[in-house]
Order: structure tokens, then sequence, then C-alpha cells
């Protein structure tokens, strides 16, 4: 997974839990995981934004969302602990960091029209679970000296912190609830969409595989591809399949002659994958080269890719229906609350965008 696709994974949602989960490490008195892992590429964001004939100096307010007001310090905590969670692997690209701090940026932003939007319609948390939520916190670190000792202390920041992420569960909820789809709308999304309701291709393959430690030499690995070609070199003098693959294959199939039954498309490594796709039934594959060692295949049959019909899919149909039409439904609410607002925002703390097709600035 890139950067981009693990930025666009963090939804709001998880963004909460993380912070529900910093309140129970300071009852324990233990740092996050992420926060044990901050790296220097975290640590480099802000270094780089400050490179700007702006950051000498910067603004003590980041932002003005009506009358709320974000601070540089608070965009500035917001930014390094979404950096550690996402750039855990080393220094990122600029691009990925220009792209991280819009949507730092407009997160902290929706927080705010999101909190007053659940004010204006008058949500309240639910009371009964945010106590339900206490009592298993009590149960799972009954056990902890550190959570008897903090929990007073702790314990008014994890309710109203529980209380927040309930309000905007409802309010998430009611945004992305959308009608039931009429026939006719589910016709078409299905035919809209029917490599959602195709069933892959599936092959039934055999295979003996010569299992080889990662780490070893080169002429261990030489050695497992000469015995790899060895054993071709067998089968097709006529040896039997099974009875090599019993004899030789060190995987978990070889007590079934190879059998490895249907697989789908994507549950081959690409090297396996890629010579199978060369294959007609009843062929074998030359020795190939794979992470774990050297494999011999033999492809027994193919299964073509089938469209399921409607009605056999028809569940599955309407919750992904209901699921795409949620999400245009809260994007769509989120337009709506931003366009209404009035955001000035301190761009500068921005590095530029290496392209047009980055994130918008928040605004």
């Amino acid at each position: 997974m890139n950067i981009e696709q693990s930025a666009r994974r963090a939804t709001p949602a998880a963004l909460r839990l993380a912070a529900v989960a910093a309140c129970i490490a300071a009852a324990l008195q233990v740092a996050p995981a992420a926060a044990q892992a901050a790296p220097a590429a975290a640590q480099a964001a802000p270094a780089a934004a400050a490179a700007s004939p702006h950051a000498a100096a910067p603004a003590a307010v980041f932002a003005r969302v009506g009358e709320h007001v974000i601070s540089a310090d608070d965009y500035d905590a917001a930014f390094n602990q979404a950096a550690r969670n996402k750039f855990y692997h080393g220094k990122p690209p600029e691009a990925d960091v220009a792209r991280l701090q819009r949507e730092v940026g407009q997160k902290l932003v929706d927080e705010i029209l999101l909190a007053e939007e659940a004010k204006r319609r008058n949500l309240k948390p639910d009371a009964a679970a945010i106590q339900k939520a206490i009592a298993g916190y009590d149960q799972r670190y009954k056990d902890s000296p550190q959570w008897a000792a903090n929990r007073a202390r702790v314990l008014p920041q994890l309710v109203a912190k529980l209380e927040r992420d309930d309000v905007m569960e409802q309010l998430t909820k009611a945004a992305k609830t959308v009608p039931a789809p009429t026939e006719a709308q589910l016709q078409k999304f299905y035919e809209d969409h029917k490599d959602k309701f195709t069933s892959p291709e599936q092959v039934h393959i055999r295979m003996i595989l010569l299992k080889v430690d990662p780490s070893s030499p080169k002429d261990r690995w030489d050695s497992a591809m000469a015995e790899g070609a060895a054993i071709v070199k067998r089968l097709r003098a006529g040896a039997k399949f099974e009875e090599l693959a019993e004899l030789h294959s060190n995987d978990e199939s070889a007590k079934r002659g190879g059998d490895m039954g249907y697989l789908h498309r994507g549950m081959l490594p690409d090297p396996a994958q890629k010579a199978v796709d060369a294959l007609k039934p009843g062929d074998l594959s030359e020795a190939v080269l794979l992470l774990d060692g050297v494999a011999v295949i033999r492809l027994e049959g193919r299964k073509e890719p089938v469209l399921n019909s409607l009605e056999t899919v028809r569940a599955r149909a309407s919750d992904l229906y209901l699921r795409d039409r949620g999400e245009e439904a809260w994007s769509a609410f989120l337009a709506k609350l931003r366009s209404a607002a009035a955001v000035q925002l301190d761009e500068s703390r921005y590095l530029p965008l290496a392209s047009t097709g980055a994130t918008a600035p928040a605004r």
C-alpha cells in the first residue's frame, strides 16, 4: 500500500479510535505504539515546511472557522501525529508531506464544522453506551495497578472523548443513511458494476515446491533451480507428478500429491501466476523461481470468470449500492457544510503541491 492510499484510509473513525487509545495509554503510563516509533520522516516534515519564507515566525493562528480558532500549535501537533502514523517507514517525499498537510488541515476544519452541525441538531451522546464502554475498560484493565492509580485523573478526558465520538457517529450515520434502492436502481447498479459480481477465474494446479530460505546464498538457490529442472525432465519422461510431489515437495500439499485444488487469481505469487497463465490443462511449467523457493507446476484445469445473476447476488448488490450512495451523501454533506462556512486558513504552512491531481487545500 502506498502513502497516498494509507492517508486516504485514515478515516475519522480510525483517528478518533487512536485518540481514545491515547487516553488509555496515558492511564497506563505507556506511550502509544505510533509515538514509540516516531521516525525521522515525521520529524522532518515540519522542518521542510519551515523552509518557506514565512516559517521563520509562524503565525499563532493556523485557521479561523467562524468564531472558532485552530492554533498553529494544534495544527503542528495534529500533523506530527498523522505523520508518525503514516510515514513510519522513513522519510517521505515532499509531495506526500504536502498532501498530508492539507488532509490534516481539512480534517481539523471539518471537525469544527461537524461539531457545530451536531450542536445545531441537538444531538446528545448515548449515556448508556458511554457507561458500557467505561465498564469494558474497567474489566479489561482490572488487574492493572497503573489503571487503578490513574483512572480518576484520566476518566473525565476519556468520557469527554467517548461522548464526542458517539455524537459524531450519530451524525455520520444520519448523513450516510439513504433510501433502499428501487428495482430499477438496483438493476442499473448491477449492470454498471458487473465486475463486482463476477466470480474470478479459478485454476486447479498441482505443485512441487522446493523451499529455500530467502537469506540463503546464491549457490543454494542455483542448486534448487537445478533440482527443479531435473524434476521437470523426469516428469516429461513419464514420471508421475503425485509420486515426485510426495518425495520432493516441501509444501503442505505434498501429502496430496501436490494437489492445491482450485485457486482464485491473486492467490498465487506473481511468478507462479505468470507461469500458470501460459499453460493449458495438462501442461507442465519449467522450474519457477519464487520468494520462498523453486516451484514446478502442472495445470489440471481452468474455470473461466462467471458473471453471477442479479438474483444470486441481490443482497450483496443492495449492500454495495447503499454503501456507495452513503459515501456520496457524506461527501455532499461535507461539501455543503464547507461551502456555508467562513474559513480563513494560513496556507503558508503548507509545502507546494507537486501535481494538479493532489488533494485541494482546506477551506
